[in-house]
């Protein structure tokens, strides 16, 4: 028998037992109820991910409710117009404002903003046609365009007065056809004839009809007598060594088009073409294909054998087939933040067609790789936003321009940066580079510029060439001519001109000499508004504009003289482009958010 007790040490053993086993089961029901609380929780991140989808859902069918309906009112509206009828003040619909092109310290900052964004600024009006004023109304059958974010078909009229453009010179606004008021009475047609068609009526009182020979007291007189005889094609003479300006077409987009013959004009459901009578007829042109977008189209551009069309808009470059007008691919960076906008600004195919590159207001040149779909290569180093894009025929460089104030050339082989085309002139404020083309044998690269100047550079030493001056406001476009010994440039100025390179006459370093010797071979007068974009036909027979006053025209480089004037967008066109092969066609971009392609024959005999 044990002399110990054992039985009070059991009972203790026990009792710690009991204890770690109530430790645990506390332990247990926490952990449980923590995994209660996570299960609560994941079910509750499930409801909320739910309802986001069927939010989604909803806002989804809301928009494309919204976008049907917006369709179908300007469905409704454009037949109305047709039919010579026009809407006043329609209700505003929300929608995508216009781009503002390059930073707020240049003249970028007016050309496609609204209509009214730039009262207190420097810079210059916007491609969005003013509102309509309650007391006017259309005199014409063609409504004029409407503003690219309203969303609805309007007849936008010019502003009441004057207002100081960014020279300080007041000028009176021309948006569209002129309107007259609803209580004016009517009055004759006005005698005052433009390249022989009757002005359309503005509603003003007008002077008696007077004798040919006699000029009537009026803001064309000027305009009139610039005209050449009836009997005879203006041609740009010289004299004393200095080129005369082409005859002025001003006022070609104000001729009635009820008023033309049918055999000089061709109209279709809401385009129509007006030729010139004073110029024998060698074109027709007639619309192919519309395309519509979801923004302002900013540029457009063929592939070299033309059977893509690439379209830039916010986000997004668009790529159709030219023939069918179907969507080919939707080229967009989807690493970009999806704040605020990002328009592309330029595209360009490379010659082989395997690739594209787009530039925009990221500062960032992208090299896709079209079948892929992918981009391939990034070229970084220009500081402000991308303006244009141009590849060499060969496809080993892509130059670049930008309101940084440069113009790069870039390697296609390893994508470095072979030169830096830097303004340095310390007469010129802001010589932000808006246009740049490289000649078809890939020696000279073309630079328009907001400080009113062409240059030209070597593209394999990059040493500065020529500086081409003339103009009298900033540059927007230039294209070189097949012979890539002329060059065209649009500008502010509502003029084009065509400049014989290599002619050492045009640095204007303020040095001695004579003026009257210039590059300029020919300038075109006639539209009504800044001239955005240029172009030439592959066989250099056309010179095209594009004109914030809605048209495009085709001009004759040898005579100076208008072939056409069309009317086919309801906004400014911002971009026109010429096929460079394959079936006669142009492209047109607009603020109207559509891209057109249409043709252009040879009228036969």
């Amino acid at each position: 028998m044990s002399v110990y007790n054992h039985r009070p040490l059991a009972t203790a053993q026990q009792g710690r037992v009991i204890e770690m086993l109530e430790t645990i089961k506390a332990d247990y029901d926490m952990l449980s109820q923590d995994v209660y609380l996570f299960n609560s929780q994941i079910q509750e991140m499930n409801n909320f991910q739910q309802t986001l989808v069927e939010l989604e859902r909803s806002q989804q069918t809301m928009k494309k409710h919204y976008e049907d309906e917006i369709a179908r009112l300007r469905q409704q509206l454009d037949q109305v117009q047709t039919r010579g009828y026009t809407v006043l003040n329609p209700p505003s619909l929300s929608g995508q404002h216009p781009p503002t092109i390059g930073p707020s310290s240049n003249f970028f900052g007016g050309i496609i903003n609204p209509h009214g964004q730039n009262a207190h600024t420097h810079q210059g009006p916007g491609l969005t046609a003013p509102q309509m004023n309650e007391n006017t109304v259309s005199h014409s059958n063609y409504s004029a365009p409407t503003g690219p974010h309203s969303g609805s078909a309007y007849t936008p009229t010019p502003p009441q007065g004057s207002r100081s453009d960014r020279t300080g010179v007041h000028r009176t606004e021309g948006y569209g056809q002129p309107s007259i008021p609803v209580s004016a009475p009517a009055q004759p047609m006005n005698p005052m004839q433009v390249y022989g068609y009757p002005r359309m009526n503005t509603g003003t009182p007008t002077a008696q009809p007077m004798p040919p020979s006699a000029e009537a007291p009026s803001m064309n007189t000027k305009r009139k007598a610039n005209l050449p005889p009836a009997s005879l094609p203006a041609q740009p003479m010289r004299t004393s060594g200095k080129m005369i300006e082409a005859a002025s077409s001003s006022g070609f987009t104000d001729a009635d088009p009820s008023s033309v013959p049918s055999n000089m004009k061709v109209e279709g459901k809401d385009w129509f073409a007006l030729f010139n009578p004073k110029a024998p007829r060698q074109l027709k042109v007639d619309l192919v294909h519309t395309l519509d977008q979801s923004s302002v189209v900013c540029c457009v551009k063929f592939s070299a054998d033309g059977r893509y069309l690439a379209a830039g808009c916010n986000r997004s470059t668009i790529i159709y087939d030219t023939a069918s007008g179907h969507r080919i691919c939707v080229l967009q960076d989807e690493s970009v933040s999806k704040d605020g906008d990002l328009y592309i600004r330029s595209v360009c195919f490379s010659p082989d067609g395997v690739y594209l590159a787009t530039g925009a207001e990221d500062k960032q040149i992208r090299i896709w790789d079209i079948t892929k779909r992918r981009i391939c290569n990034v070229l970084s180093g220009h500081e402000q936003d991308i303006y244009s894009l141009d590849f060499s025929m060969d496809g080993r460089i892509i130059a670049s321009g930008s309101g940084d104030c440069t113009a790069r050339i870039w390697s296609m082989a390893d994508g470095k940066c072979l030169h830096v085309l830097r303004i340095k002139d310390l007469d010129q404020k802001d010589p932000g580079v808006t246009s740049v083309a490289i000649s078809p044998d890939g020696r000279l690269l073309a630079a328009g510029s907001l400080d009113k100047m062409v240059r030209i550079w070597d593209t394999q030493t990059g040493m500065h060439l020529e500086r081409l001056e003339g103009h009298k406001d900033s540059v927007y476009s230039v294209a070189f001519m097949p012979d890539g010994n002329s060059l065209v440039s649009g500008s502010l100025d509502k003029t084009l001109k065509i400049w014989q390179l290599g002619t050492n006459e045009g640095r204007g370093y303020g040095i001695d000499r004579d003026r009257s010797k210039g590059p300029c071979k020919t300038t075109f007068s006639g539209h009504k508004d800044f001239v955005l974009s240029v172009a030439c036909t592959p066989d250099g027979s056309w010179v095209v504009s594009g004109s914030k006053d809605r048209s495009v025209q085709f001009w004759d480089p040898r005579t100076g003289q208008t072939q056409f004037m069309l009317q086919g967008h309801k906004n400014s066109v911002i971009s026109v482009a010429i096929s460079p092969s394959g079936r006669p066609l142009f492209a047109t971009g607009s603020g109207d958010n559509r891209a057109r392609i249409w043709s252009y024959d040879t009228v036969g005999p």
